[in-house]
């Protein structure tokens, strides 16, 4: 059975932090009990060749910044794959991760559940948006969880103190440690959505008439 293993994410920028993991990459042809999912991102073969062929954001990331570790052949597979085809769905990435802020924000707004889980669910919605929007449309893509900041004059009306305590909410709901937010934090960060929104906006906007030309 073929093992290709592979790291990518912020260990592979150099952006390693005191709350950061180490993203791991287990390409295997059928099951392999070794491959906690817990841990790895277990893909196929022939699915991670599929997400190339889509021009998927994942083949994207993976194509700019994974490390081979370890292989059974003699070739690093990614590689052999060349690169990914064009990324053609943006404006429908993109509006995806409008409506998941909007869902958030919403709740947010409405204090009907979980604070953390929504300001969570914020943080994805902003991060991802930029990301694809830079995958899209721009020269440069950035898949740091800092992406929505890195985009220049396009980047995001966030302060930092907002956008820090949005990732400590990621980090607090996908690993399970991490500081609370403070009730005055949060109504300082969700003061500043309504910006975010109109932010999002405009990227969609400068995407549909990217698409259209």
């Amino acid at each position: 059975m073929s093992t290709h293993i592979y790291a990518f994410g912020s260990v592979c920028r150099g952006e390693v932090f005191h709350n950061s993991d180490v993203d791991l990459l287990a390409i295997v042809d059928g099951r392999d009990e070794r491959f906690n999912p817990e841990i790895f991102s277990i893909y196929s073969s022939e699915r991670m060749h599929a997400l190339w062929n889509e021009g998927n954001p994942f083949a994207w990331h993976l194509a700019l910044e994974a490390r081979l570790l370890f292989s059974t052949e003699p070739i690093d597979l990614l590689s052999s794959f060349g690169s990914p085809k064009p990324y053609l769905k943006c404006a429908e990435d993109c509006m995806k991760f409008m409506h998941l802020f909007d869902e958030a924000h919403g709740f947010l707004l409405s204090q009907k559940s979980s604070n953390v889980f929504d300001l969570s669910m914020v943080f994805l919605s902003i991060r991802n948006m930029a990301t694809c929007f830079s995958l899209g449309i721009t020269e440069q893509p950035t898949f740091s969880r800092r992406s929505a900041l890195e985009l220049g004059r396009d980047s995001a009306p966030l302060s930092e103190h907002a956008y820090t305590v949005l990732e400590q909410a990621r980090v607090l709901c996908t690993r399970g440690y991490g500081l609370v937010p403070t009730k005055k934090e949060i109504q300082s960060t969700v003061g500043e959505l309504p910006a975010v929104k109109q932010w999002m906006t405009n990227l969609m906007r400068r995407v549909k008439e990217y698409e259209r030309v």
